[in-house]
Order: structure tokens, then C-alpha cells, then sequence
């Protein structure tokens, strides 16, 4: 789907935010190798160590150790980048699209519930470039979730405008007039505000668009 038939049901485009796949596969790809070396000298000494009580089993342990969660964590790392190649979130006035492999989908803020299980900033050393930093879920209306990593460039702006589309009513400005404020009224009905004009009704949710490629 292009960005001009996005525009449409969401406004106009705001912004993108890429997800970099290729330092995912960077990641997996030696995760894996340290699971492997762990592994391939882990088992000899494993081997060699039976029947002995000196420093070789614990040795044996420490690569044994490194080499599964090596293993588990690349494959893990490796899935991700499978399942989540070419994503991409742009960002519209009313919504976003959400990019998978040449798919996809369209979000208005309204099917969006909240911003859900956000972790806090990692401060270990190259915790970015492991992908342990900052990262979020969109938790949508029909109890799906789409959860955001390091790997997403600027995921911490991308999840405070999600935040204030959903939770304060502040749209993201698009090209041409200012954003959208919503109000809401004590008979229940919004309020919405641009450029110095205000406009009432009522908000209806509409349910996310799947979009061919």
C-alpha cells in the first residue's frame, strides 16, 4: 500500500520509523558463532574432565553455559529478524501503518488501547548494540500486541506520540494545517480543535485495516 492511499483513512504522513533488520541478523549472527565456539570446546573438555575434581568441570560448565545461551538467544535474535523484515511504523495525523514484509496495516488511534510493558533504559555496557535498550508494546483494542525494540530508530518518540494520540488526545501534525486536539465534553461527545476552528461529535472506532502489498 502506498502512503498516498494510507493518507486517505490516516491523514496525512508524518514521519516513519524504521526497524534495522540487518543489525538484528548482525546480532543473531554472532550470537550463534559464540554458541557454537562455546560448544565446540565445551563438549572435549566436558569429556576430558569425567572422572576428575579438579578446575575442569567447572570450565566445562562456564563454555557449556555460554555456548546454549549463545545458541538460544541467536536463534531467538534470528526469529525476530525472520518475522519482522522490512517493518516500518509511519506515523499519520489519525493512525499508523504498521509495515511487515511488504504487508500492511492500517491503526487509527482510536483501535489503539495503550502503550503496555515498556522496559526502562539499560544502562549495561553496549546494551543498545545487543538490543537490550528501550523498548515498548501497542496494545490494540482486540487484545493484539505490537511490541517495539532498540532496533526501531527514535521507538522512545514513536511511543510518546503514541502516547498522546491515545491518552491525551494530542494528533501528530501533518503536512498543511496544525494537529488535531481532542476534548472531551461532560456530555461525553469530543471536541476537536485545528487552527483555531472546533468541531464536535461523537468518536468511533474502526478496526484495523489488513492491507495487500
Amino acid at each position: 500500500m502506498r502512503r498516498t492511499d494510507a493518507a486517505r483513512e490516516l491523514g496525512g504522513f508524518v514521519r516513519e520509523h524504521r526497524t534495522d533488520g540487518s543489525r538484528r541478523l548482525r546480532l543473531a549472527g554472532a550470537l550463534l558463532v559464540t554458541g557454537v565456539i562455546g560448544l565446540a570446546f565445551g563438549v572435549p573438555v566436558t569429556i576430558a574432565s569425567i572422572g576428575t575434581t579438579d578446575g575442569a568441570p567447572e570450565l566445562a560448565g562456564l563454555l557449556l553455559g555460554v555456548g546454549l545461551v549463545g545458541l538460544g538467544l541467536g536463534v531467538w535474535r534470528l526469529t525476530q529478524a525472520l518475522r519482522t523484515r522490512e517493518q516500518c511504523f509511519d506515523v499519520h495525523e489519525r493512525g499508523l501503518t504498521h509495515r511487515v514484509a511488504g504487508n500492511a496495516t492500517l491503526i487509527p488511534w482510536a483501535d489503539i488501547e495503550r502503550i503496555g510493558s515498556a522496559s526502562a533504559e539499560d544502562g549495561r555496557p553496549l546494551a543498545e548494540a545487543r538490543g537490550m535498550g528501550f523498548g515498548f508494546a501497542i496494545e490494540l483494542r482486540d487484545a493484539r500486541k505490537i511490541r517495539v525494540d532498540t532496533f526501531t530508530e527514535d521507538a522512545r518518540e514513536l511511543a510518546a506520540t503514541i502516547h498522546r494520540a491515545v491518552s491525551m488526545g494530542q494528533f501528530p501534525p501533518g503536512p498543511g494545517p496544525p494537529a488535531l486536539i481532542r476534548r472531551t465534553r461532560p456530555d461525553g461527545r469530543a471536541s476537536f480543535t485545528r487552527a483555531g476552528r472546533r468541531t464536535t461529535g461523537r468518536r468511533t472506532a474502526r478496526p484495523a485495516r489488513r492491507c495487500a502489498p
